[in-house]
C-alpha cells in the first residue's frame, strides 16, 4: 500500500513538474519565435542574413552558458534530492552556500573570456567582423546566468518547479520587449544599420536575465529558502564543503559534456560550412550566410520550441529517478522512463506531422514568402527534430541513473560520426550536407543510451513499443485527416502571404488537434499527459465514452 502511494505521489509530482516546466519552455519559445515576425520585417532585406548572424552569436554563447555553469544547475537538482531523500536537508543548504560562491568567480570568469575570444570566433565562423560586438554584448549575460540557474536547480532538486519556470518567462518577456523596441528605433527611426539593430538585440539577453533573477529571489524568499541558505552552518553537524562541492563538481561535467551536443554540432556546422563551401564553390559570402540562415538559424527558431519540451520532461524526472535508484526501486526507475518517452512521443509525433505537412506556411508566417530551398531545408530540420528531441531527453536520463562516463562516451561517439562525415557531405550535398551528418552522428548515442537504460532498469520494451505504435497510429489518422484537409483549402487560400498562412494553420492546425485530442482521449492516452481526472472531466464534457 505504501509503494503504491509513493508511485500516485510520484506521478503527481511528475504531471505537476512537466505541466509547469512544459508550460514554461513552450510559452518563453514561442514568444521567441513570435518576436521574429515584426523583427523580420523590419530587418527588411537583410533578414536572413540579420538572422544569421545573430544566430551565430547565440550559438557560441549557447556554448559558453553551458561552460560557465558547469552543468552545477542540473548536477545540483540531482544532489540536493539525493540528500532530502536520505533525510540530511543541512548537506544540502551548505552545498548550495559552496556552490553560489563557485558560481559568481565562474560568471565573471567566462564573461571575460567569450569578450575577449570574440575576434577568434568571428574569424572561424565565417562572418569576418560584424560578429565581434554580437559576442560582446552576450558576453554580459554569461555574467549573471551561473549565479541564476544554481538559483533554478534549488527548486528543481525540491520539485517545486513554479519559481523555475515563472522565471523562465518573466526572463523572455522582458527580453523580447527589449528586443523589439530597439531594433524599430534602430531600422526603422535610426540608422538603419541591420548589424546595429543585432547588437541591441542580442544585448536584451542581459535584460532578460535580470528580470529572471527578481522572479527568483521573491520566491526563495515566500519559500523560506532564502533565510536558510544564508543562515550560519550548524555547528553540531560536520559537513565537508569542498568535499559536496567536488562530489558535485564531478557529477556535473557529465552534465556539461552531454547537454552540450546540439551546441555542439550547431557550431561545427557553423565554422565549417562557409569556410568549407568558399573551397568547394562559387558562391559569394553573402549568399552563404542566408543558406547557413535556412538551414541553421531560421529553422532553430522554430524547431527548438519542440526540442525544449523534450529538455523539460527529461529534467523533471532527473530528480525522481534519481531518488528512484538511490532506494534502488528500479521498478519505479522503469515506469518513470517509458513514462517519460510515451509523452515525449505523444506531444512529438503529431505536432512534427502537421508541421511536415504545413511546412510552408508554417515558415511563410513567421519569414516571409521565401524560395522553395528555404521549404525543403525546413521540412528536413523538422524530421531531424525527433533525433534532436530524443538525444534531448534520454541524456539527462540516463545520468540520473549515475551513467555519467556512458553517457560521455556515447556522446563522443556521436561527435566524431559528425566530424567524419561533416566535410564530405557539405561537398556532397552542400546546405543539406550538415543536417545528414547531424542525423548519423546522433543515430548512433540514441541507440547506445535506450539499450542501457533498459539494461539498468529492465524497462518493458515490448510495453514502451506497442505505446508508440498505438501513438503512430494516431497520429497517421490525424496525418491523413490533414493532408486532406490541406488538399481541399489549397483550392480556395493562397499561402503566399503572412495573414493568409496564419488563417491557413488556424483551420488545418486546428483542424488536427482536434482529431488527435478526440483519438487520444478516446484511448485514454491522453491521460498520461494531463492526469486521470482532467482527462476524465474533458470526456464527461465532449460526452466520450
Amino acid at each position: 500500500m505504501e509503494t503504491n502511494n509513493n508511485e500516485i505521489t510520484q506521478k503527481e509530482l511528475m504531471l505537476r513538474g512537466t505541466a509547469w516546466s512544459t508550460a514554461s519552455n513552450f510559452i518563453s519559445r514561442l514568444l521567441g519565435v513570435i518576436y521574429v515576425i515584426p523583427w523580420f520585417i523590419w530587418m527588411g532585406k537583410y533578414a536572413t542574413q540579420a538572422n544569421a548572424l545573430f544566430n551565430m552569436g547565440y550559438n557560441v554563447y549557447a556554448y559558453f552558458l553551458l561552460i560557465s555553469t558547469t552543468g552545477l544547475n542540473v548536477a545540483i537538482a540531482k544532489q540536493i534530492a539525493k540528500y532530502n531523500s536520505l533525510g540530511q536537508t543541512e548537506h544540502s543548504y551548505q552545498l548550495i552556500r559552496s556552490t553560489m560562491k563557485l558560481m559568481l568567480g565562474l560568471g565573471l570568469f567566462f564573461s571575460f573570456v567569450m569578450y575577449i575570444t570574440s575576434p577568434i570566433f568571428a574569424s572561424m565562423s565565417g562572418s569576418d567582423q560584424q560578429l565581434i560586438p554580437v559576442m560582446h554584448s552576450l558576453s554580459l549575460a554569461v555574467l549573471i546566468f551561473p549565479i541564476m540557474s544554481i538559483i533554478r536547480g534549488i527548486f528543481q532538486g525540491h520539485n517545486n518547479i513554479k519559481p523555475y519556470a515563472l522565471s523562465q518567462i518573466a526572463e523572455q518577456i522582458v527580453r523580447v520587449i527589449w528586443m523589439l523596441i530597439a531594433t524599430y528605433m534602430v531600422m526603422k527611426l535610426g540608422s538603419g544599420n541591420y548589424v546595429e539593430a543585432v547588437i541591441h538585440s542580442t544585448f536584451a539577453a542581459f535584460i532578460g536575465m535580470i528580470a529572471s533573477m527578481l522572479v527568483l529571489v521573491f520566491y526563495l524568499n515566500k519559500e523560506g529558502l532564502l533565510k536558510k541558505i544564508f543562515a550560519k552552518p550548524v555547528m553540531d553537524i560536520k559537513i565537508d564543503a569542498k568535499g559536496l562541492l567536488w562530489e558535485t563538481i564531478k557529477e556535473s561535467i557529465p552534465f556539461i559534456v552531454t547537454g552540450s551536443a546540439i551546441q555542439a554540432f550547431q557550431l561545427i556546422d557553423q565554422w565549417t560550412f562557409i569556410n568549407s563551401m568558399l573551397l568547394f564553390t562559387k558562391l559569394p559570402k553573402a549568399q552563404l550566410m542566408e543558406l547557413f540562415g535556412y538551414f541553421n538559424a531560421n529553422p532553430a527558431k522554430i524547431t527548438m520550441i519542440l526540442i525544449a519540451v523534450a529538455a523539460s520532461i527529461g529534467g523533471v524526472g532527473i530528480a525522481l529517478l534519481t531518488e528512484n535508484y538511490v532506494k534502488k526501486d528500479m521498478h519505479a526507475a522503469a515506469k518513470l522512463i517509458i513514462n517519460n518517452i510515451t509523452m515525449l512521443f505523444m506531444f512529438l509525433l503529431p505536432a512534427l506531422t502537421g508541421a511536415i505537412i504545413l511546412a510552408k506556411p508554417l515558415y511563410v508566417v513567421f519569414y516571409g514568402v521565401t524560395v522553395p530551398t528555404a521549404i525543403s531545408l525546413f521540412r528536413v530540420v523538422l524530421l531531424q527534430v525527433i533525433l534532436l528531441a530524443l538525444y534531448s531527453l534520454l541524456a539527462p536520463m540516463l545520468q540520473a541513473l549515475f551513467e555519467n562516463k556512458r553517457a560521455m562516451l556515447y556522446f563522443a561517439y556521436g561527435v566524431i560520426v559528425k566530424l567524419v562525415l561533416q566535410i564530405p557531405s557539405i561537398y556532397l550535398f552542400h546546405a543539406y550536407g550538415p543536417l545528414l551528418a547531424t542525423t548519423f552522428g546522433l543515430l548512433l548515442p540514441i541507440v547506445l543510451m535506450i539499450r542501457r537504460l533498459h539494461q539498468v532498469t529492465k524497462f518493458n520494451r515490448n510495453l514502451l513499443f506497442r505505446q508508440i505504435l498505438l501513438l503512430a497510429i494516431l497520429t497517421a489518422v490525424m496525418g491523413i485527416v490533414v493532408v486532406l484537409g490541406n488538399w481541399i483549402l489549397g483550392y480556395f487560400l493562397s499561402t503566399d502571404g503572412r495573414i493568409a498562412s496564419l488563417l491557413y494553420l488556424l483551420i488545418i492546425g486546428g483542424l488536427g488537434f482536434s482529431i488527435y485530442g478526440y483519438l487520444t482521449l478516446v484511448t485514454h492516452q491522453l491521460d498520461k499527459l494531463i492526469g486521470d481526472r482532467r482527462a476524465e472531466n474533458l470526456r464527461r464534457k465532449f460526452k466520450i465514452a
